[in-house]
């Protein structure tokens, strides 16, 4: 099941974030916490991938598939919005 991947990778995300909280209090040396938050960025990116290729493959390929030229058309907003967004970043 995708969405379980999705939730394990997230779990790790949330260890990482923790770490990196830990590292900070203890006063880490700075290149070695953003490491950290770069390995968090990275795994925050995979599981949007994997929500992502989820989505596409059920809810955008019935949209298309389907009769409602309006769902069709909001779907296909929806996947250009989250690369505008991902690329303003």
């Amino acid at each position: 099941m995708k969405n379980q991947d999705a939730i394990n990778r997230m779990k790790t995300v949330e260890g990482h974030v923790g770490g990196i909280r830990r590292m900070l209090e203890e006063e880490k040396y700075c290149i070695d916490v953003i490491k950290q938050i770069q390995a968090v960025k990275a795994a925050l990116n995979k599981a949007s991938k994997v929500i992502l290729e989820e989505h596409m493959n059920t809810c955008v390929i019935s949209a298309i598939q389907g009769d409602d030229q309006a769902e069709r058309e909001r779907v296909l907003q929806e996947i250009t919005e989250i690369f505008e967004t991902a690329n303003k970043v």
